[in-house]
């Protein structure tokens, strides 16, 4: 469900998708969006005061100086970011390179919503398309949600190709078979795993 919060463009809820044993995301339990930078003080303030427990920004550090989060310095906040240092092959019909040259960082955003208190968790990066969708992508894949519904929620963000999440989603699959064993090779356990379907699925 897209969300209204003033002056961010990108907003939605996963709460509804189905999964494979029939039930379905839990609404409220993982929020994707753009940057808060620019969030008015009104959102900030209905943010705080709702439902969501913890906010994990993907960005750089440096972009957080550059924009910085109008929740930096709330106890709800952490920067965890999705691309390490180190350059890669950057193409654009997947994220197989983003995948493959980011798992330490990846792994450790994955538990920064695994262990997140018991609540809304919002995931964001500066657009909310690229490494907002992959982390996303991982959560729901976890949850048991299809690959054609994880692709079609993530072309919803505007001049996002569903092409790019299936090109990615394939990758994953033939190369690891199954998404936990992925995550294992990203420091993720069995216990993370179960905590994050737990938190998302009703």
């Amino acid at each position: 469900m897209i969300l209204d919060w003033p002056d961010c463009t990108n907003v939605r809820d996963l709460g509804g998708l189905a999964t494979a044993d029939g039930r379905r995301i839990r609404a409220d339990a993982l929020l994707r969006s753009d940057s808060h930078h620019l969030l008015t003080a009104a959102a900030v303030e209905a943010i705080r005061s709702g439902g969501v427990r913890r906010i994990v920004d993907l960005r750089w550090p440096a972009e957080c100086v550059l924009r910085p989060s109008p929740f930096a310095q709330d106890p709800l906040y952490v920067n965890v970011p999705l691309l390490g240092e180190a350059d890669y092959a950057w193409v654009p019909e997947n994220y197989a390179g983003m995948l493959e040259c980011n798992r330490p960082q990846i792994g450790a955003a994955f538990r920064a919503v695994a262990e997140a208190p018991a609540g809304g968790v919002v995931v964001h990066c500066h657009a909310g398309q690229d490494r907002t969708g992959v982390l996303v992508a991982l959560a729901l894949l976890v949850a048991g949600v299809a690959e054609d519904d994880i692709a079609d929620d993530y072309a919803l963000t505007a001049e996002a190709s569903r092409d790019v999440m299936v090109n990615t989603l394939d990758h994953l699959r033939e190369a690891y078979g199954d998404v936990t064993k992925y995550l294992a090779d990203c420091g993720v356990d069995a216990t993370h795993v179960a905590a994050m379907r737990s938190r998302l699925v009703e």
